[in-house]
């Protein structure tokens, strides 16, 4: 692999293909490449398919269009780290916050997002190819070369009975009773985190969630907001997962 400063050197981009010897960059990276970096035939970059594959390539067409690459070396195939998380969380009134979580997520380290529409949710329509782009500059701006999984919206009472492996939790703090996930979190397991709208789960989908496997926990004492939720979920589980690991 190569080192940060390596990376920071070099440029990267995001291609879902990169079977063979060559690749053709979307438009969007193609014209980010020629007219935005002015890049030229000859110069190197970094390419991941967002599936753990870094790869080395070489530029062999500037077309700004589709920008032609001839693959270097393969660097790495990096493996996903134990424990699999997913969250799946109510899309928030502003979009800017749902997209704020979404960039800060993978930037720490998520598998798997699932919109999920409950009783109290405000915002049921969503910009999914928006969102996708989000998290692919993400994944670019943060060098990784996993590209988190970005599922359609589920409704609540759906979603909560489909088959998931790992711990399962809701966070939920109405009775102020509730474990925290920081202790109820076995490091290294797979986890599904539910994550509620700006006016918190309804007891009803509190109650049918604790019938269908999942453990009600705390983020802590204060009042967060969805977004904030999320990515406190989202880092807990990183950084009890990088104590197991040995830092």
């Amino acid at each position: 692999m190569p080192t940060f400063a390596q990376m920071h050197n070099k440029q990267f981009f995001y291609t879902p293909e990169t079977s063979g010897t060559t690749c053709t960059l979307t438009p969007e990276e193609s014209w980010h490449c020629v007219k935005v970096l002015r890049m030229n035939p000859g110069d190197t970059i970094f390419i991941t398919d967002g599936k753990g594959n870094l790869l080395e390539g070489k530029i062999i067409a500037a077309n700004p269009k589709a920008c032609k690459i001839e693959f270097i070396a393969i660097r790495e195939h990096t493996k996903k780290r134990s424990g699999y998380l997913h969250i799946a969380m109510a899309p928030t009134k502003n979009s800017d916050r749902f997209e704020w979580f979404l960039e800060k997520a993978t930037e720490i380290g998520i598998d798997e997002v699932t919109p999920v529409f409950c009783e109290h949710s405000e915002r049921l329509v969503l910009n999914r190819a928006r969102h996708e782009k989000v998290l692919i500059s993400a994944m670019k701006q943060s060098l990784k070369t996993h590209l988190p999984q970005l599922n359609e919206p589920a409704r609540f009472n759906d979603f909560i009975v489909r088959p998931s492996s790992g711990q399962k939790f809701i966070c939920y703090c109405e009775t102020g009773k509730e474990a925290e996930l920081l202790q109820g979190y076995r490091s290294g397991s797979d986890a599904l985190i539910l994550i509620g709208p700006e006016g918190d789960f309804s007891g009803r989908e509190v109650n049918e969630a604790i019938s269908a496997g999942f453990i009600p926990v705390s983020l802590g004492e204060s009042r967060l907001r969805t977004e904030t939720a999320g990515v406190v979920a989202c880092h807990t589980i990183y950084i009890l997962n990088r104590i197991k690991n040995g830092g």
